[in-house]
């Protein structure tokens, strides 16, 4: 269907930008395809600007912001660039000058307000700009490779004309996720010119890489539309994971291909008229360099090590143990985190329904706004559930109101500037964490189930809003009441749970992982990870899924032994659960 993809398609630009949504395969398709280009002569320099960077882990060695050899592979080079470092020095030299000059309470908000995934865009965006700049580098390699390239939002801001006027400076309605912008006006012409050299084909090519599921279709597509629309107009897909090795007899293989295509069925016209081709569905673990070789060429077999893995099968529980000890232990609040694609929604549905069949009355809710959930029930259920959705997009747009209305009157480029820092994502963060705010204030008659919930730093910045409306005791932007209880409430684990959710691989681990040290951080402990959609225990067949399966137990053994508590496993399935009582034959058992 697709033509299969070598890196000889991407040797027409040196700066070769790899980018799609956490778990795709961003960095093995760059790292694989930066391998092949030094195997075939070139010379080749690939760099991470990702703060949780695999980057060392596939190559098998330790990696720094200098650029070094990679062992195995003439003339290939790798650095690992550290924006969450840069976001750091940033935030020293915004807040320092104010130690020791404001409250404590202050200078905590000011830090905690900087900490968002914004900040450290701008900060990765800072990095790999340095790097460009330096014209010896590209005198010594024929191509340069980022994995983790800047969103559209990033390239936005950092061609309004307030980004460098002073703003945040000025301002003082509130301070904003994106205060580095501040200090960096003597950057002006460098970053112009890096946002005209991304924007030109015969210096750069966009490389959009995403899995046969609608969610990564989905985002690949409104990450094309947002870069062209800056100008980001050469750009490839590769459709990663293709599955085609169906094996007639073995009923999970059958599927397993059924839903790809599927899937695929689904492309919009707009993405299947682009330039796409693909990698297939590979059973083993791409670190090593002779794993990343094999990228192109799929392999069967599963490493040694990987087959040597053992697992305590006894400590894998089911969610209807999870659902036990929550009718059992009182639980109130009950929150499904992960990234996105992971199965939050399908799992926080699957939870409200047993607790209703254990007689419970139960709200169930969703801030994603990709989560249908009265579809999920069609319509049908049971008197002691109500189903809600927080719309992200209302929300917003209420929120953005607000705060253009405490802003007071601005001139035309300061209220652009404005605009444009509220499109952020941190600005959804703390408008969706309002609203459902006022769900979980109901948790005193009925247990409230959460879909989507907001992430450690909502929760800190928040904590050190109210602290700082407590220190100055302003008169606008008071905290609201269920927004004040609801932090204690969280924190109270005879209350409140988070089920961190994953599937058996890589990326999606570590990012739960990275969301659970977030959340401590706020003082939320996880004690249950759900691995969903496993193929291990499954009796598949065919060679590259029964591979696939075995390699999942490195994962499942990580996350039982090393990060959670208690570990729930859900095998794999062809579809969704769908329907109240398909949902409660799954819970029940």
């Amino acid at each position: 269907m697709f033509e299969p993809f070598k890196p000889s398609f991407l040797s027409d630009t040196p700066f070769l930008f790899f980018t799609g949504k956490g778990g795709v395969g961003k960095t093995t398709t760059a790292s694989a395809t930066a391998v092949a280009m030094a195997d075939a002569g070139k010379k080749v320099l690939i760099v991470s600007t990702d703060p949780a960077s695999n980057l060392q882990d596939v190559f098998g060695m330790d990696l720094t912001n200098d650029p070094q050899p990679v062992n195995g592979v003439d003339r290939l080079y790798a650095c690992n660039l550290d924006p969450e470092e840069s976001a750091r020095q940033y935030r020293d030299n915004l807040v320092g000058p104010y130690r020791g000059k404001l409250p404590d309470a202050v200078v905590d908000q000011m830090e905690e307000q900087m900490s968002g995934a914004c900040t450290v865009e701008i900060a990765a965006f800072d990095e790999f700009t340095n790097l460009l700049a330096d014209g010896k580098m590209m005198e010594q390699f024929d191509h340069i490779l980022f994995d983790t390239a800047p969103t559209g939002h990033t390239l936005r801001l950092l061609k309004l004309p307030t980004a460098w006027s002073g703003f945040l400076e000025d301002s003082t309605h509130g301070a904003s996720c994106l205060g580095p912008l501040a200090g960096l006006a003597e950057k002006k012409d460098l970053y112009e010119k890096t946002v005209r050299a991304l924007s030109n084909p015969k210096q750069t090519t966009l490389i959009l890489v995403t899995r046969p599921d609608v969610t990564s279709f989905r985002e690949a597509e409104r990450t094309s539309c947002e870069l062209r629309e800056i100008g980001i107009d050469n750009q490839k897909l590769i459709l990663n994971g293709h599955y085609q090795a169906k094996l007639q007899g073995d009923s999970i293989s059958e599927a397993f291909s059924r839903k790809h295509e599927q899937a695929i069925d689904t492309m919009s016209v707009y993405l299947s008229g682009m330039n796409i081709s693909s990698i297939p569905f590979m059973a083993q673990s791409l670190t090593g360099i002779e794993s990343l070789r094999s990228l192109f060429h799929a392999r069967e077999n599963v490493d040694s090590e990987i087959e040597k893995t053992i697992l305590q099968e006894q400590s894998l529980e089911s969610v209807k143990q999870l659902v036990d000890e929550y009718s059992e232990n009182g639980t109130r609040v009950v929150m499904t985190m992960g990234k996105g694609g992971v199965g939050k929604t399908t799992l926080a549905s699957l939870i409200a329904v047993g607790l209703v069949e254990k007689g419970h009355k139960v709200h169930l809710t969703t801030t994603d706004p990709a989560a249908h959930l009265t579809d999920r029930f069609k319509g049908t259920g049971s008197d002691l559930l109500t189903v809600s959705r927080i719309d992200p997009v209302q929300e917003v747009e209420d929120y953005k109101a607000e705060v253009m209305k405490t802003a007071g009157e601005l001139d035309d480029e300061a209220k652009a500037y404005l605009e444009e820092d509220l499109r952020s994502p941190c600005t959804e963060e703390i408008a969706v964490f309002r609203a459902f705010a006022d769900v979980v204030g109901g948790a005193d008659n009925e247990i409230v189930v959460i879909d989507t919930a907001p992430t450690g730093h909502t929760l800190l910045l928040l904590d050190a809003t109210q602290s700082y409306h407590k220190e100055l005791e302003r008169s606008t932007g008071e905290v609201p009441d269920n927004v004040k209880n609801l932090l204690p409430r969280l924190r109270n684990a005879k209350e409140t749970d988070v089920v961190l959710i994953t599937l058996p691989e890589a990326t999606p681990v570590l990012e739960a992982s990275r969301l659970q040290a977030d959340l401590k951080r706020a003082d939320i402990y996880p004690k249950a990870w759900v691995i969903n959609q496993s193929l291990y225990g499954t009796a598949v067949t065919e060679p590259v899924l029964k591979g696939k399966a075995e390699a999942e137990k490195v994962w499942i053994k990580k996350v039982s032994e090393e990060l959670s508590v208690r570990t729930i496993l859900i095998p794999w399935q062809e579809e969704d659960s769908i329907g109240y009582e398909k949902m409660k034959e799954l819970v029940t058992k």
